[in-house]
């Protein structure tokens, strides 16, 4: 792609209404965050005896888990080389740089002192889930803020900085697959400590495991998700065969999530708790069959994935199924003092989902997140030198 000299300018694609809402929502609630760490977690919901509320669950946990397109993506376009799926890569590490951003946000209205956070960097406790967890966190932020800075580059026109990191695509590349994978398997580790407050269901051993692929899986349905819609809202076409290879890759993911899944429940005798726990029970299947195997089986049939909407729909099912995983295992079913998140809680993660759609839309209008016709010939002509 050219960099011309200043392309960061104002594109005037439509705004929607409820953008207007989103805005007025997002100050809300980054308002109510602030006074958060003014007067301290007291206007939460939360306690010694449930330290983790909605901010972790969805925020962190299911946050994180739905960004892991970015490493999915440019894992399939850079090692494997399937440049067919190149026009998608840019807002999908766009999408992941930006929710690794709130999740840190996310932390800072999660701690009870967040002026503390740089003892992280200070003093290492290397025997400590959560510590390999910032730490990766902080890493793959900065190899998302690397991956991202050649749009940057080309908006201002800066040859030899860009020129750089395109000499270094690949390294970053595979060191944000390590540090990803690393940090999504470590969420569910984190929870292997806590046998005896999480119902059997959700809690195992293999938790690292299932946090890795269901994120994955989840990862690529939210690239196809966030490409449709806003492919919708700025007038672009969405590239329906790009998709479709994307989630191909879905239903093997699925398929051995609940391989092992089951497996594991048989082996380790959980399996006597379906006729014991009635309400468990019903979430647990309702996740299991409505968030992975019906979406499997949905995204093995390329009619569908050659369907506008039966993909939309697929998708939204795997998101929904990883959201309702991260809320069963750290929250929903975890033993504790009875919990409901605050208005407060509820307003501030509210608000930083705003932030982040905001932060899209901006990058959106203002940065070449979608070439035009004669920057998409420039690009195709690069990769051809190459």
């Amino acid at each position: 792609m050219a960099t011309g000299t200043n392309n960061i300018r104002f594109r005037k694609y439509p705004v929607v209404a409820g953008m207007i809402l989103i805005w007025i929502t997002g100050a809300i609630g980054l308002s109510i965050a602030v006074y958060r760490w003014i007067v301290g977690l007291r206007i939460t919901n939360m306690s010694d005896n449930r330290p983790w509320g909605i901010w972790i669950s969805f925020d962190m946990m299911s946050g994180i888990g739905l960004a892991a397109g970015a490493f999915s993506v440019a894992a399939i376009v850079y090692i494997f080389n399937i440049k067919k799926l190149y026009p998608i890569v840019r807002p999908t590490i766009l999408t992941g740089f930006i929710s690794y951003i709130l999740a840190a946000l996310t932390l800072l209205a999660d701690l009870g002192l967040p002026q503390n956070i740089w003892h992280l960097i200070i003093y290492w406790n290397i025997h400590s889930p959560l510590f390999e967890i910032g730490w990766c966190v902080m890493a793959y932020t900065t190899v998302l803020l690397l991956e991202f800075s050649p749009i940057v580059f080309e908006a201002l026109g800066w040859k030899a900085p860009l020129k750089l990191i395109r000499s270094i695509t690949i390294p970053l590349v595979i060191f944000g697959i390590a540090l990803s994978t690393l940090h999504q398997s470590t969420l569910g580790t984190m929870l292997t400590a806590l046998p005896y407050r999480i119902h059997p269901f959700w809690y195992s051993p293999l938790m690292p495991v299932y946090f890795f692929l269901t994120a994955i899986a989840a990862g690529l349905a939210m690239t196809v998700f966030e490409s449709y819609h806003s492919a919708r809202t700025y007038q672009q076409k969405f590239e329906i065969g790009i998709a479709s290879k994307i989630t191909s890759w879905i239903p093997y993911v699925l398929g051995l999530y609940i391989v092992i899944k089951v497996v594991d429940v048989i082996v380790s005798g959980t399996y006597i708790r379906l006729v014991q726990d009635p309400w468990p029970t019903f979430m647990f299947l309702i996740e299991i069959m409505g968030g992975a195997l019906i979406p499997a089986i949905m995204f093995s049939d390329k009619r569908i994935r050659s369907s506008l909407s039966g993909m939309v729909w697929a998708s939204f099912l795997v998101m929904g199924g990883l959201i309702l995983n991260r809320f069963n295992s750290t929250l929903v079913f975890m033993n504790g003092d009875f919990y409901f998140p605050s208005a407060a809680e509820i307003a501030v993660s509210i608000g930083l989902t705003c932030l982040g759609i905001i932060m899209f839309d901006a990058a959106i209008r203002f940065l070449p997140m979608y070439p035009n016709p004669r920057e998409k010939q420039e690009q195709k002509n690069l990769e051809n030198s190459k």
